[in-house]
């Protein structure tokens, strides 16, 4: 059976919609943050807003650059192979998981 998560995704260039976060703890190899519900992932965007935001008014970032919104909330589901796939977002041909 699938497990369902939320993921924050980007568009690369290069790669095509990708995870933009990523944890590890201690030596551990890098893993995809994923969230329980939609509404985690939000507030973490909304998080990663507010300090763009607070890094204009200190002088430290662009403006544009601090209200440009690059990235989204993806539900994924994890397959029995341990990678994860968009649930309900067609990906492009060949595309095997993350």
């Amino acid at each position: 059976m699938n497990e369902s998560f939320y993921i924050i995704v980007g568009d690369s260039f290069l790669d095509g919609l990708q995870p933009t976060l990523m944890v590890s703890e201690g030596r551990t190899p890098f893993e995809h943050l994923l969230f329980s519900t939609e509404r985690d992932a939000q507030i973490e965007i909304a998080d990663r807003m507010m300090t763009k935001l607070e890094e204009f008014i200190n002088g430290d970032r662009d403006f544009d650059d601090a209200l440009a919104l690059d990235e989204f909330v993806l539900e994924v589901v994890k397959r029995a192979d341990g990678k994860f796939s968009p649930k309900d977002h067609e990906m492009p041909r060949g595309f095997s998981g993350w």
